[in-house]
Order: structure tokens, then sequence, then C-alpha cells
């Protein structure tokens, strides 16, 4: 009895300290982003004192030399690569996750998944190199140089395509077997299954898999820095460069001084905030699927 009562001792101690040290490493967390948040508000700040933010956010000159930081065309070019991105891969994506799940053999749903989470895991600068030597001398026969926001909506597309297909996988995964085994027991089809009884129930958890797919895309730099041509104006057609506001951190942030180097920390600012937007919309819609009946 003695010794049982040890044990249950030390497990309940055991539990006490895993709960404590889990929940300084989530305050932790907080604490990290919290001051991150306030770095870059605190760095973003004194181009205001330049710059009016209307003028910021409405603005398409960007010509640092003479003072003048308009960020709506580089605004503007970030939006449009990463929808574009998820206009393409969301297709492949959901028919890759919809295969694997529902029509695959086991043995090639289960190397096909291997796959899918190999490629996901891929550096986004091999993405780029790929594009760079093989897909902008494609893209030249269409519009010279080549680099466009279609090639690098393409290279993004497939870039986020693998995470987009692991968490519509996930999602597919947690509809209750029991529900797809009734409807084989009517002799519903694999389609008529998949369309009635799988996608209603799993469309919540692929709506927050797309939503946290283009929240990479946007985020995402060097890829789309070697492959979408870096120039600041808005696009007129698919064949027309742009640059990204992750770009233009990258190209610049290593020469920019004074009120220059703060518009740069304001165009990261305005990343992590859609980022945070799509982020909580994300987290909004996975909620909802727990609290689903």
């Amino acid at each position: 009895m003695r010794l049982s009562g040890a044990l249950l001792l030390s497990r309940r101690s055991a539990d006490r300290f895993l709960s404590i040290g889990l929940m300084a490493a989530g305050l932790l967390s907080g604490v990290l982003l919290l001051f991150i948040v306030l770095f870059i508000s605190m760095e973003s700040w004194p181009v205001l004192n330049h710059t009016s933010l209307s003028t910021l956010l409405t603005s398409t000159d960007w010509r640092p030399s003479m003072g003048r930081f308009g960020l709506l065309a580089i605004l503007v070019g970030s939006l449009s690569v990463s929808f574009l991105a998820l206009l393409l891969a969301a297709p492949l994506g959901l028919a890759t996750a919809f295969y694997l799940s529902v029509y695959a053999p086991p043995k090639i749903a289960a190397f096909g998944q291997k796959l899918i989470e190999v490629m996901a895991g891929i550096p986004s600068v091999v993405f780029g190199l790929w594009g760079l030597v093989t897909l902008v001398p494609i893209m030249v026969h269409l519009s010279p140089p080549g680099t466009s926001m279609l090639t690098a909506g393409i290279v993004l597309a497939i870039m986020i395509a693998p995470t987009l297909t692991v968490f519509s996988l996930l999602a597919i995964k947690s509809v209750p077997m029991a529900t797809v085994q009734s409807g084989r027991a009517l002799g519903l089809g694999r389609g008529t299954i998949l369309r009635t009884i799988i996608l209603p129930q799993a469309r919540p958890g692929i709506v927050t898999g797309t939503l946290l797919a283009l929240a990479r895309a946007l985020g995402e730099t060097m890829a789309v820095m070697m492959v979408a041509g870096n120039v600041v104006h808005i696009p007129a057609s698919l064949l027309d460069p742009v640059r990204t506001l992750t770009a233009n951190i990258a190209l610049e942030m290593g020469y920019a001084l004074d009120a220059h180097r703060s518009a740069l920390f304001m165009s990261g600012l305005l990343v992590m905030l859609i980022t945070l937007i799509i982020v909580m919309a994300a987290g909004f819609k996975s909620d909802g699927t727990d609290k689903a009946p």
C-alpha cells in the first residue's frame, strides 16, 4: 500500500511539473511573439513622421532615394501572387487528397502521403532555383524576360500544394469511419460517399488548411524573389513582373537607412498583420469544426 501510494504521489508530482513546464513554455512563446510585434511596430513608427499612413497605403510611388514610400503597388503584388498561387494550388492539392484518401490502393496511398510530406519540407530556395532555371526559360516564349506574376504564382502553387494536401488529408481522416461504412452498406459509390458524407464533414478542416496555405504563400520570400521580376508597379496582366512585400525587405534592407529602413519594417508589419488575420480566420474555422455535433 505504501509503495502504491508513493507511486501515485510521484505521478501526481510529475503531472504537476509537466503542467507547469508546458504553461511556462506557452507563456514564453506569447512573450516572444509580443516582443517581436512591439519591436517591429517601434521600428516602423519613424516613417509615419515622414509620410502619413494613408499615403503609405494608397500611393504606388516607391522611390526611397526621393523620400517616397508608397506601398500600394508592392502590397497588391503580394496579394496577387499569393491568391494566384492559392487558385492554382487548391485544385491540385484537393484532388491529390481526395485520390489518396478515397480512390488510391492502400500501398499507393501510404507512399503518396509520405511523398507529400517530404515535398512539404523542401526548402523554398530549391523551388525558386527550379523555377529560375526551368520555368523562366519556358515563360520567356510567352513574354520576355519570363519573370512575372504568373511564374511566381506557379512556383508558389507547387510549394503550398503539399501543405494544402496534408491538411485536407487530416480533415478527411477525422470523418468517423462508421459514417463512411454506413454509406458503403447502403450501396453508395466512392464518389457519392465523397460528395455527400466526407466533404460536408471535412469542409471546415479543408478551409482551415487552405487559409494556412495562403498564409505560407504570403510570407514566402526567396522563391518569389527569384522568379517574380521585382518591379514596383501594379500588374496589368499575369505576365507583368511584380514585387512582393517580403521580397522588397530582402532586396533593400541591406542598405536602407532612416525612413527607408523604417518603411521596410512597415512592410514587415503589414505582412504580419495580414498573416495574423488569416491565421485567426483559420482558428475560427477550426473552433467551428470542434463545436460541430
